[in-house]
């Protein structure tokens, strides 16, 4: 862990420099810093940001860590920055990825139980109310909607009311891939309209797997690809 977080300081810190940052003089907790934390959290902690403080307060790294609350105000000043280096770390993770293979998938974000909606205070539409069919339970919250690499590394992430699906999500991607590029999906992003699109406009091939009535069924190397991919 003290390697990452070594690895991952090192990194936010040259993006803030390479971008010119300035911040203000009087912060007791530089940026770069506060950041290390935040991703520190979510590498090892599961986006707890307190457990995450107080370890590195705890061990040296950072004697003078902030307060929660001020913690997370400097947090949100600097979000922008986070999409930054996730921009960069996205291209970079593009042009690694010589064999151009992609997948799409989403998975849901829970705020609360069904019991507990009536007393829900960030989210009062019936739109946050969606089905996860893998676990076959309703869920109240978001859908984190994901394109990565066939490696594993995302390059292409956004967030959607729970009840939306899989393929009204697809409009909703940039799909800034390269040329020849071939992008992996289940059976819920089954959308021949923009597969044309794609393939017409972008030379992108979107292959969901298909189901036993479609009308393009996809032939027998391809389908064990997906699944192998599945597995």
């Amino acid at each position: 862990m003290d390697t990452h977080s070594i690895a991952v300081f090192c990194l936010c810190g040259d993006m803030l420099k390479a971008l010119h940052h300035h911040e203000d003089l009087q912060c007791r907790m530089s940026d770069v810093e506060v950041m290390t934390c935040a991703l520190v959290a979510v590498m090892y902690y599961g986006g707890n940001y307190a457990a995450a403080c107080k370890m590195r307060k705890a061990h040296g790294y950072i004697p003078a860590m902030l307060s929660a609350s001020r913690y997370n105000r400097q947090l949100q000043r600097i979000q922008d920055c986070f999409l930054t280096l996730f921009t960069g770390l996205s291209d970079h993770w593009k042009a690694l990825n010589v064999e151009s293979v992609y997948c799409i998938n989403s998975f849901p974000i829970p705020m609360c139980d069904n019991i507990r909606i009536p007393r829900a205070r960030l989210y009062h539409d019936a739109c946050y109310r969606g089905y996860c069919a893998s676990k076959k339970r309703y869920f109240y919250g978001l859908k984190l909607q994901l394109l990565i690499t066939h490696d594993g590394h995302p390059v292409e992430v956004f967030l959607t009311p729970g009840a939306t699906a899989d393929v009204s999500a697809l409009t909703d991607y940039a799909f800034d891939l390269p040329p020849e590029s071939i992008v992996y999906a289940d059976r819920g992003y089954n959308d021949y309209a923009l597969e044309d699109e794609l393939q017409e406009t972008a030379d992108i091939s979107l292959l969901p797997m298909r189901k036993q009535n479609s009308k393009r069924p996809l032939p027998a190397w391809q389908r064990y690809l997906q699944l192998r991919w599945g597995q």
